[in-house]
């Protein structure tokens, strides 16, 4: 695997994420029809990366494409949308996609998306090689977003965080996961976190949604999930951290009751949506103790943040609710 993007961490840093120098890594107009390019989802592949992106083009349709990068840093984004093929079923139409993230189990690389079905719903795919993908059925019901799968089985089920919703720019939301046998019948669907008291923690007070695919480390899986506030302004989306138990993950053993990452910088303040910080995908290295998180920033551009694990770990332990 190639090595992940890195940057060490400036010494006047006191957090324990901090920002690519170099931010953002995908400028909006990053192929030729699109208005923004954000909430987008990597993974290695071969000897460098691959990924699906929120491309957003001019009439601000949303759909994902597939793009390449040797580094993880410099991308090159097809210019036409991801054309799906059936997969475990011959329903594939959608109204919309958007927010991907990506996950590889087993043999092949996972796609979840939030897919138009009649309202916002977890639109599930699969690819072997980036340049072919097989649409399947969708996970559930509308309405929901926030669709992230486990990288391996629990129990040997594959599992899925989401986000219950609505058909709106939701106000409210909590995280639960779903279990299936076979990645096309969902259920067993429980409450993992649920939005937090404005007095204890207000970043997360109005809604919450999974972010990256969990990361496992000794402590149990590590989540990176988005909080949002609800200000006189509109809404805040701040980057939070969680730690779920192994082989129960709807049990949470420790949560960070301040935020990880939140909007500060211009690229995250400005854009079509003001102040978002949203994250979708991290790039790990157990042994090398590093992780980079790619988010997206004001629904505009896509940006990219590092850590060291242990610290986050620690982080997320020592400022548990």
């Amino acid at each position: 695997m190639a090595k992940i993007p890195w940057q060490e961490k400036p010494e006047d840093c006191d957090n324990v994420l901090w920002r690519y120098t170099h931010n953002p890594i995908i400028d909006r107009y990053g192929i030729p029809s699109s208005n923004s390019i954000f909430n987008s989802a990597v993974v290695p592949f071969e000897n460098g990366y691959a990924g699906v992106f929120r491309c957003d083009n001019k009439a601000v349709q949303m759909n994902i494409f597939a793009g390449f990068s040797k580094d993880g840093l410099h991308w090159d984004i097809n210019h036409h949308p991801i054309a799906m093929q059936a997969g475990n079923t011959s329903m594939i139409e959608s109204d919309y996609k958007y927010d991907p993230r990506v996950v590889f189990i087993e043999d092949r690389y996972w796609v979840t998306w939030c897919n138009g079905y009649h309202g916002p719903t977890i639109g599930i795919a699969y690819t072997y090689d980036f340049k072919e993908f097989f649409q399947c059925e969708n996970a559930f019901l509308p309405f929901n977003r926030n669709g992230v799968l486990f990288p391996s089985k629990i129990g040997n089920r594959y599992a899925m965080l989401s986000r219950p919703s609505d058909n709106g720019h939701t106000p409210f939301g909590d995280i639960y996961i779903s279990f299936s046998p076979d990645m096309k019948y969902w259920g067993e669907h429980r409450c993992v976190m649920k939005v937090t008291p404005f007095e204890q923690s207000a970043w997360q007070s109005c809604k919450i949604g999974a972010g990256t695919v969990p990361i496992l480390t000794h402590e149990g899986w590590l989540i990176f999930y988005h909080g949002v506030i609800n200000t006189c302004n509109g809404f805040r989306y701040s980057i939070g951290s969680a730690i779920l138990d192994e082989k129960e993950p709807d049990k949470v053993k420790y949560r960070s009751q301040p935020y990880l990452l939140a909007p500060a910088e211009l690229y995250e303040q400005v854009g079509d949506v003001p102040n978002v910080v949203f994250p979708c995908a991290a790039l790990h290295s157990i042994e090398e103790d590093k992780i980079a998180i790619y988010y997206g920033a004001a629904d505009t551009v896509t940006a990219l943040a590092f850590g060291h694990i242990s610290k986050i770990l620690d982080f997320t332990k020592n400022n548990s609710l």
